[in-house]
């Protein structure tokens, strides 16, 4: 929403920018980051509309990008959002592994936990909750080893206290806009 460096980069230490990727990558790459982490439908066409514009000029600002989105690929069907808004996200968490870091921290907490201890992950966007969804659908399922031709069940190491995500109601979401994608989920150490 604020113009500023074309970086995204949380940690300044890191090489890698969101004006590196937009300048430099070829069409394919930056299609498939903004298909993977974005998933905006437009992916191709937006790849293929930056790769062609960095050629008369290079994208420096985040404004100057996001008009440039705006001008040439509009709105997504009826979504209110930002045209840039998912162009956007996936640079951002491309460019701060964002999706590895999710999954570490995760499974550094379920190490933690001690048994009987609880844990609870909230996510905002269907990306980070597939990994809080299938790391904890993982680590509740029983394990079989076969030890010299025996099968041995092993004990899960959590259980999953919330089948279903943990949604803002509609008053939440009326208080806090910013909760309407929040998506929490339980789970207890066995």
């Amino acid at each position: 929403m604020k113009d500023g460096p074309l970086d995204m980069r949380m940690d300044k230490r890191q090489r890698l920018t969101a004006q590196e990727i937009v300048n430099t990558w070829s069409e394919k790459e930056i299609a498939d980051v903004i298909r993977e982490y974005g998933e905006d439908p437009r992916w191709k066409k937006a790849a293929k509309a930056i790769v062609t514009e960095r050629k008369k000029s290079k994208f420096e600002t985040t404004k100057q990008l996001a008009d440039f989105i705006q001008n040439s690929l509009g709105r997504i069907g009826g979504k209110k959002i930002h045209p840039a808004t998912l162009i956007f996200q996936a640079l951002r968490i491309c460019v701060n592994r964002e999706l590895d870091s999710v999954q570490e921290g995760i499974k550094n907490a379920m190490k933690m936990l001690t048994p009987g201890g609880k844990m609870g992950v909230i996510s905002f966007h269907s990306l980070e909750d597939r990994i809080v969804k299938n790391l904890f659908r993982e680590s509740s399922t029983p394990l079989r080893k076969i030890f010299e031709s025996r099968e041995v069940s092993v004990q899960p190491i959590i259980e999953n206290l919330t089948k279903k995500p943990i949604v803002a109601t509609r008053s939440e979401v009326k208080k806090n806009p910013r909760s309407r994608s929040a998506k929490m989920r339980f789970v207890q150490k066995i």
